[in-house]
């Protein structure tokens, strides 16, 4: 007992002595999304550090006690400083890098040499010499030296572009190495307002589309404006990056609008809740990643969910090696993206807990952390960068660098705490191309569903294919096309010896009749019900094929133009998705017919619309053969081909139904139109029936369960 007692009490003891690392949980997931718009968790990029409020801070350097009340903007300078805007105090507290009161601006002397101060300040922005203030209320900009000591006030511009009565609120500013200012004004619609610190007003730019409803586009078309003032929506906050491009955000834009072109993976910046502007205000922004960078993908529409639609964005924070952030004011979530447009990874969450925001409304980088200024609980969170994520980091810079080897090292280490990160297996794909490793770059573009990445690395490997037989690629092509000329010779020879062939033919003719039915329909269609070039049994075989043909274009599709591997695919549905569609058309068009004074019998309908399908199989073989061999840039070969396919069988089959029912033109197009009415008629038939059926089943089998029961 003794022995056991001493064990105890040293192991307390060094419990006591010994240095134990603490650490918790964070109170939300991390996340990316898959190219289908699933959720894929992966580790902790930032976790909460610390939460910063005005005790922590504590007082200023006249003694003072820091209060905050209404924050409304965080901004770090290239020290690490940190500047908190109180629109409530009218301040603006200046903090080191760890978080202790510097010193407070609430008041100044202005060049008359008055007491003055702010009201409504909202946005601070700091540069190596100066700290600029939107002094909102009192439409002004108040600039500092960076000890807080007041050096001017810049006014609203003074320009014939701006109307005399137009209001000016500026809320947020960022300014470049030249000194101009980009101001964001809350009552602006025109776009970002650019100035120079003498007021002198160089314009607007990045003004945003204006949504038009179908009855104001319509005035608008004929030249005649309505009585309702058509205005583009505002921004709510603007960052630079150091090379002078500028990250503007809104929150005005139509939710539903934004939301679309999420879901539609639109790269175009019309309805995006974020750009990326140069100077000149034009848009460039890259969208590449699987869906544009616009905050949340999968929302909820239900009007129960405490939060549906989609995200507001109010603020961008530029992070190391070309990352970049936005929050959602919504979710309280935060959205970091690489220069690309790629997720790398999303977290946040509502709540009181450490970690979490109450009301989320700024965001900045400071070196390796990441401060949320938190609106709800007048405080700011800070949140360190983990292991995974300076993994991350180091990979896009050895990526910015081109250091191929290291860059590969550190993608792999992050799939091994990741596997699931798409941008990983795309970043060691782009190094692996620089070193002209082709092949085993397209191996992990296809792991990461880039399409676009596995074309181009195909298309070297095409390249070195076609310097080594270059001679024999000509040699080929001219030897199919004299097959295929030949074959066309002998199909016509024989078709002209068997027009001259008294009875039944066999079904060798009947199929080579075809080709003679797609270049003649006129005669071909003649000849196919009243000569009897044509049967059933041949129509059917033609269908097989059709039906083949649209199989092999499901599996055979090269992985650049969306192929499928073939255990994902069915050939029923296929064959469903052929053999219904032709059905339904000659059940229609027979029906509509024999009331019509139609001269064909169903078969006859059937064997004409069947040898009109023959274009299907004749050019979507080589299409798909096609897409094996050609990149995704020349992928408009490959449409036109199917294109030329379907309108090819849409002409045969209107002939064909002129022809076999003796129709005149116009009347074949009412008949045709008319029959595809019918198609949607005995579709809803069908589906009618069927839920009947199962609804007499499903009381059948209750009744008998019942009686079961009973018994």
């Amino acid at each position: 007992m003794k022995k056991t007692v001493k064990i105890l009490l040293v192991t307390m003891a060094l419990l006591f002595v010994l240095p134990v690392a603490v650490s918790a949980a964070a109170p939300y997931t991390t996340y990316t999304y898959s190219s289908t718009g699933f959720v894929l968790y992966s580790p902790d990029a930032y976790v909460p550090d610390q939460v910063v409020d005005a005790a922590y801070i504590g007082q200023d350097r006249n003694g003072n006690s820091v209060t905050i009340e209404d924050p409304r903007d965080l901004q770090v300078d290239e020290d690490g400083n940190v500047y908190i805007v109180d629109g409530k105090q009218n301040a603006i507290y200046v903090l080191d890098r760890y978080y202790k009161n510097k010193f407070t601006i609430n008041s100044f002397v202005n060049e008359q040499g008055v007491p003055d101060t702010f009201s409504g300040v909202s946005g601070v922005y700091v540069t190596t010499d100066f700290i600029y203030a939107c002094d909102s209320e009192n439409s002004r900009i108040v600039i500092f030296d960076r000890d807080g000591n007041f050096v001017k006030t810049v006014g609203q511009p003074e320009s014939s572009l701006i109307e005399e009565d137009a209001i000016y609120r500026p809320v947020a500013v960022a300014v470049d190495e030249y000194g101009r200012m980009f101001v964001v004004s809350s009552t602006t619609y025109e776009g970002i307002i650019v100035m120079g610190d003498n007021e002198e007003f160089y314009g607007y730019i990045g003004a945003q589309k204006v949504s038009l409803s179908p009855w104001q586009a319509f005035w608008r078309k004929l030249g005649i404006n309505d009585d309702e003032t058509i205005v583009s929506t505002e921004y709510n906050n603007i960052t630079i990056d150091e090379d002078n491009f500028l990250y503007v955000t809104t929150s005005s834009i139509d939710a539903s609008e934004q939301q679309n072109a999420i879901t539609g993976k639109s790269t175009a910046s019309a309805y995006a809740p974020v750009k990326k502007l140069n100077v000149s205000g034009t848009d460039i922004m890259r969208r590449n990643g699987f869906y544009p960078p616009s905050g949340e993908v999968k929302v909820s529409t239900d009007e129960t969910s405490a939060i549906q639609g989609a995200s507001v964005i109010i603020d961008a924070a530029v992070g190391p090696e070309g990352t970049w952030s936005i929050i959602d004011e919504k979710r309280s979530k935060v959205f970091t993206y690489d220069d690309d447009g790629n997720l790398l990874f999303a977290f946040g969450d509502s709540g009181n807990q450490t970690g979490s925001i109450a009301s989320i409304e700024a965001v900045v980088y400071q070196g390796d952390k990441m401060l949320l200024l938190d609106k709800g609980n007048n405080s700011f969170t800070v949140y360190r960068r983990t292991e995974y994520g300076d993994i991350l980091i180091n990979a896009l810079k050895n990526q910015n660098e081109r250091n191929n080897a290291a860059e590969i090292s550190d993608w792999q280490e992050i799939l091994k705490r990741n596997n699931n990160f798409d941008v990983a297996y795309v970043g060691i794909a782009k190094a692996l191309y620089q070193q002209g490793n082709y092949e085993d770059a397209m191996e992990y573009y296809q792991a990461a569903y880039d399409n676009a990445g596995y074309s181009d690395a195909y298309g070297e490997i095409r390249k070195e294919w076609i310097s080594n037989f270059f001679l024999i690629i000509p040699v080929v092509v001219i030897v199919l096309a004299v097959l295929v000329v030949k074959f066309f010779g002998y199909a016509a020879k024989r078709n002209r010896m068997v027009a001259l062939k008294v009875g039944q033919k066999n079904i060798r003719e009947e199929l080579l009749y075809a080709f003679h039915v797609i270049f003649h329909p006129f005669d071909g269609f003649w000849d196919l019900k009243h000569e009897k070039r044509g049967s059933v049994r041949s129509a059917f075989v033609i269908l097989v094929v059709t039906v083949l043909a649209f199989f092999y274009q499901t599996v055979g599709t090269g992985y650049i133009f969306g192929g499928q591997d073939a255990n994902t695919t069915n050939i029923i549905m296929t064959l469903l998705s052929v053999a219904v569609p032709l059905l339904l058309w000659v059940i229609a068009n027979w029906c509509l017919t024999t009331l019509f004074d139609g001269e064909g019998s169903f078969a006859d309908v059937f064997v004409a619309s069947c040898y009109a399908l023959v274009p299907l199989p004749l050019l979507i073989i080589p299409s798909t053969l096609l897409s094996n061999v050609l990149v995704a840039e020349e992928g408009t070969f490959i449409s036109m081909i199917n294109t030329v396919a379907f309108l090819w069988m849409g002409i045969l089959l209107f002939f064909g139904m002129m022809i076999t029912h003796d129709y005149s033109f116009g009347k074949s197009l009412i008949i045709g139109a008319v029959t595809i009415v019918g198609m949607l008629f005995i579709m809803f038939i069908a589906v009618l029936f069927s839920t009947l059926i199962t609804r007499i089943v499903s009381f059948v089998l209750s009744i008998v369960n019942e009686i079961q029961y009973r018994v």
